[in-house]
């Protein structure tokens, strides 16, 4: 009796366990049942990576009409594509290339190298002033031309900037900076250099005083110095149309190269 009893005790103490167990699996199981049904959950569908562009903003595309439209109004004008006849007398050799905004005269004179680099012109449009003043800027800019003139000064004109190298060997080079108006050549300062490979040197060196400070005399000699060297009204007459027209297909080639960047 004793040994049932033992038994049974142990038993029923045994039975409080198997229910905590059961109750405690029974809470466990609750848990993870939404785990469960989220697993079983139909996911999105992942997109692969694309490298397709993406779509052009609608400021691009109009910006890219704009220039279609610049571009069939520069192609219109007549000075992109004409060809510039040579004087006969004109003794340089033309390097000019595109997409440059500048472009070089070579020749030989004398056993001299001389080297002019012709820069983009400065253009004057002659745009009639605004009339609603009663003629009042047009006074002004008659008085303001007639001042220039007694000052010695040129009133606005079209005009393209010359640097003119000339150099024997090696020996000392001449260095003139001018502007070219369209029958005439004006010499705004003149150097002479003596590389030296020291660039610091080379910086600092004397340059000359300015043009317009020397003996009127000398100035007009190296004006006939340039103009035997082939620098004569009928030259920088021809370099002015010649770099007008290279300004057109510039722009041109320019507005083409923006056309196929928004192309992209």
């Amino acid at each position: 009796m004793a040994l049932f009893a033992a038994a049974r005790r142990a038993a029923a103490s045994s039975v409080p366990l198997l229910r905590a167990s059961a109750s405690g699996a029974s809470r466990g199981a609750a848990l993870l049942r939404p785990l469960a049904a989220a697993a079983t959950r139909p996911h999105p569908r992942a997109m692969p990576f694309s490298s397709a562009p993406a779509t052009r903003p609608s400021s691009d595309a109009e910006l890219l009409s704009v220039i279609e439209s610049e571009i069939k109004y520069a192609q219109d004008c007549d000075d992109h594509d004409r060809v510039e006849e040579i004087p006969d007398n004109f003794a340089f050799k033309i390097i000019d290339e595109k997409g440059m905004n500048a472009i070089t005269l070579k020749r030989t004179y004398h056993g001299e190298q001389i080297e002019v680099l012709v820069h983009m012109p400065s253009l004057v449009t002659g745009d009639e002033p605004d009339h609603d003043q009663d003629g009042k800027d047009e006074d002004v800019d008659k008085e303001g031309d007639e001042n220039q003139e007694a000052e010695g000064e040129r009133p606005s004109q079209s005009s393209i900037p010359l640097t003119v190298t000339i150099s024997k060997g090696d020996g000392p080079t001449l260095e003139f900076t001018c502007t070219a108006y369209p029958d005439e050549l004006i010499i705004d300062s003149l150097s002479v250099t003596q590389p030296s490979g020291d660039e610091e040197q080379d910086f600092i060196a004397y340059e000359g005083p300015d043009f317009n400070d020397l003996d009127e005399n000398l100035q007009r000699a190296f004006h006939k110095y340039l103009e035997l060297r082939g620098l004569t009204p009928i030259a920088t007459n021809f370099l002015h149309e010649y770099m007008i027209n290279k300004d057109s297909r510039e722009y041109l080639l320019w507005l083409t190269k923006l056309k196929e960047f928004f192309k992209q």
